[in-house]
């Protein structure tokens, strides 16, 4: 009899070893602004937006100077006059929304430069990740900033500056 009971002790801690899963997760937005790449990539974005939002500030601007002119002018015109004028500032106006939208709407040259600018980074963070997972033998690594939620976190689990060691970077205590 005792040997059974320590069979079936045996067998339960076994089963429930086998069955038990082990997670962690990181915070990657702390991870990302200490990774010096990084921060680069988010300054060519900046550039990138700063430039192309000039040109367009440039092309409105333009146009405000055609529409006061046209204003100005409006009394000294003819009918036919005043329509090529108004359909010349209008096809202005189109051309500079459909470049604004061209580099600045969802699927614009800027959220695609962002993209590819950003995606490198990206997968170097989440190779490390893999890395620090397979090292501590862990099932599942969620990040703290996606759209799981996570009500409660022990930072025991936070391995966010194991995957900075492993980026060689240096961490510093996540914002919580």
């Amino acid at each position: 009899m005792k040997k059974a009971i320590l069979l079936l002790a045996f067998t339960l801690l076994t089963l429930t070893g086998a069955f038990a899963q082990r997670f962690a997760y990181v915070d990657s937005d702390f991870i990302l602004k200490h990774m010096p790449e990084y921060a680069s990539a988010q300054k060519q974005i900046e550039a990138l937006s700063v430039q192309w939002q000039k040109e367009v500030d440039q092309r409105f601007q333009e146009i405000d100077r055609l529409y006061k002119a046209y204003q100005a002018d409006q009394v000294l015109m003819t009918a036919d006059m005043k329509k090529r004028r108004e359909a010349e500032i209008a096809d202005k106006e189109k051309t500079a929304k459909d470049f604004q939208r061209e580099k600045f709407g969802p699927d614009g040259e800027l959220a695609k430069k962002s993209n590819a600018i950003i995606k490198p980074v990206q997968d170097k963070m989440a190779k490390a990740i893999q890395a620090v997972a397979e090292n501590d033998n862990l099932d599942m690594i969620f990040d703290k900033n996606s759209e799981v939620i996570m009500l409660y976190a022990n930072p025991r689990y936070d391995k966010s500056n194991d995957v900075l060691a492993k980026l060689g970077l240096k961490g510093g205590s996540p914002v919580k």
